[in-house]
């Protein structure tokens, strides 16, 4: 059995499978840069926010999980739904020149539904640049 197909856009050519806007965070000085920033917390995520000073830049995303949310499973899967869920807010929202980090919280963030961390996240976006 062979794998579907991508589907194709107009110019024939196969999407990205991440969006070009968004670039990850690696290194732990952008952490740390990050976590000087404002922050604002949900019921499901802590969000971190710092605007880097060069608008025309890409935005820069991080996500972390601590070991209180459990063992490495549960962790991954933490972040694979903060990473999903900012794949479909943070284009929309987020400001270019900003650095993100997403906080997994225990217990809340693999339990709750998408649509709920959906929200959580485009709250706390409006609540950290409301402030700028």
């Amino acid at each position: 059995m062979t794998p579907p197909e991508a589907p194709e856009d107009t110019t024939g050519k196969t999407p990205p499978a991440a969006l070009a806007c968004l670039k990850g965070m690696k290194t732990r000085p952008q952490f740390l840069a990050a976590a000087r920033g404002r922050r604002q917390g949900t019921s499901s995520m802590l969000v971190q926010g710092r605007d880097r000073g060069d608008a025309a830049a890409h935005v820069h995303v991080g996500f972390t999980c601590s070991k209180k949310i459990g063992n490495a499973v549960m962790r991954n899967r933490a972040k694979r739904r903060l990473r999903h869920v900012a794949r479909q807010v943070l284009p929309d929202m987020a400001r270019p020149g900003w650095d993100y980090v997403l906080i997994g919280k225990h217990g809340a963030t693999v339990e709750v539904s998408f649509d709920q961390l959906e929200r959580d996240l485009r709250y706390a976006l409006r609540k950290l640049h409301g402030a700028t």
